[in-house]
């Protein structure tokens, strides 16, 4: 089995694109996904005795959490410990479930692939990319974001064009969907002929 590592910076349409991959029959895995299901369920009292004020209701309030740790990296490793190893958890299981199945292709779709090191868990990785001014639109149109925001999560983030240079394969979104869309069957192509 292949294993896919999928990412791209934000904004740059790395949902939009596991999506795609999805519609091809691969089994797709995404970390956020998992974290926001995490956040909901067992890390959110492993968070609320780590960032005191941060679950109401049994649940993580996400922009509270983010205002405590996006300007202290302290605190984001903090955070990181007690949620990557639960992320790996489900994405360990995710592919014994592929391989059980016989996929002969399954994606992680990892946002921070490169800066968590989850690529040396893949076979090939695919890089969503599009041109700063698209990305920097496509991101401020997003509700609560600002350039202080955006700034901030581009500095914890490997740059976009280290992203492409590391990549077996680049999805660019701003050619429309459509073009998308065939960058990512053959893709798929490719990777169930190896």
């Amino acid at each position: 089995m292949i294993v896919l590592g999928l990412t791209g910076s934000i904004g740059m349409g790395k949902t939009t694109t596991s999506h795609m991959f999805a519609a091809e029959g691969a089994p797709v895995h995404s970390a956020d996904a998992v974290v926001h299901q995490l956040y909901a369920g067992k890390a959110a009292p492993l968070i609320e005795a780590a960032f005191p004020g941060t679950v109401a209701n049994g649940v993580v309030d996400r922009e509270r959490l983010a205002a405590r740790v996006l300007d202290d990296p302290e605190a984001l490793k903090r955070l990181e410990a007690i949620v990557h190893p639960l992320v790996r958890a489900e994405e360990e299981a995710f592919l014994e479930s592929a391989r059980q199945r016989n996929a002969r292709l399954a994606v992680l779709d990892v946002p921070l692939l490169f800066e968590t090191g989850a690529d040396s868990r893949c076979d090939k990785i695919v890089v969503v990319t599009a041109p700063p001014e698209i990305q920097r639109e496509r991101v401020l149109s997003r509700p609560g974001m600002t350039e202080a925001k955006l700034a901030a999560i581009l500095a914890r983030q490997v740059p976009d064009e280290e992203k492409r240079a590391r990549a077996d394969f680049i999805v660019d979104t701003s050619n429309g969907m459509e073009a998308a869309r065939l960058a990512v069957k053959a893709i798929v192509k490719r990777c169930r002929a190896l």
